[in-house]
């Protein structure tokens, strides 16, 4: 048996959210021929307000999520949303009558009445991060359950949606600086690779660029 660690997998995993991240980022629209900027690049995510987390459920969470979950994956826009909702297997995805914004707003609050009465009346945010890690490992496991919810379904999403924000473009929120792509060595939306599709097993030696660019690109001046 081929033996793969956590690490490998979790690299594994996001080559291909990568690549579909990238395949799905825009599409060329207008009239022919086509020229540079003629595109529909998803606009850029800037730090800010939360639009979705309140302070207190914000606490700890990605800026990717907040507001993937203030948009259409929130919502479901464009799934079908109606019934019936029966519990499936793994393969057919979530069947529940709750979208992603409204499941994660019972769960944390789920969590946060959780804490409080467990833990001398504190809530989430009051913890030390160490107790906080403590209670994330109970609820993967399954050892802790929170009122009213599939709490290991919960966590699952919770991780799938963070492993998505360390791993996507830049341009929504997540991967600061590109970081977890100069960690498993993806050179992002770079434009022509043609002079290495033919070069196997080398390392890419340029460093990633983001749909937006690189921060150290500067516009030509004429």
């Amino acid at each position: 048996m081929t033996n793969l660690s956590r690490r490998d997998l979790l690299a594994a995993t996001a080559l291909v959210i990568v690549s579909e991240t990238v395949a799905r980022a825009g599409v060329v629209s207008g009239q022919l021929p086509w020229h540079p900027d003629a595109g529909s690049p998803p606009e850029a995510v800037r730090p800010g307000a939360w639009q979705f987390f309140t302070e207190q459920e914000a606490a700890g969470c990605a800026v990717f999520i907040d507001r993937q979950l203030a948009g259409a994956y929130g919502h479901r826009q464009g799934l079908y949303t109606r019934g019936p909702f029966v519990k499936g297997i793994k393969e057919q995805g979530p069947q529940s009558a709750q979208n992603p914004a409204e499941t994660y707003r019972a769960a944390l609050a789920a969590l946060d009445r959780y804490c409080k009465s467990k833990e001398g009346g504190k809530s989430w945010i009051e913890l030390p991060g160490e107790r906080q890690d403590e209670l994330l490992h109970a609820v993967e496991s399954g050892t802790v359950e929170l009122e009213g919810i599939d709490t290991k379904s919960f966590f699952e999403t919770l991780l799938k949606d963070m492993q998505e924000g360390f791993f996507a473009d830049p341009i929504y929120g997540g991967n600061r600086d590109m970081c977890a792509w100069k960690m498993i060595g993806f050179p992002g939306a770079r434009y022509d690779y043609r002079d290495w599709v033919g070069r196997h097993n080398e390392r890419y030696p340029y460093p990633p660029v983001s749909i937006a660019g690189r921060p150290d690109w500067t516009p030509k001046k004429t």
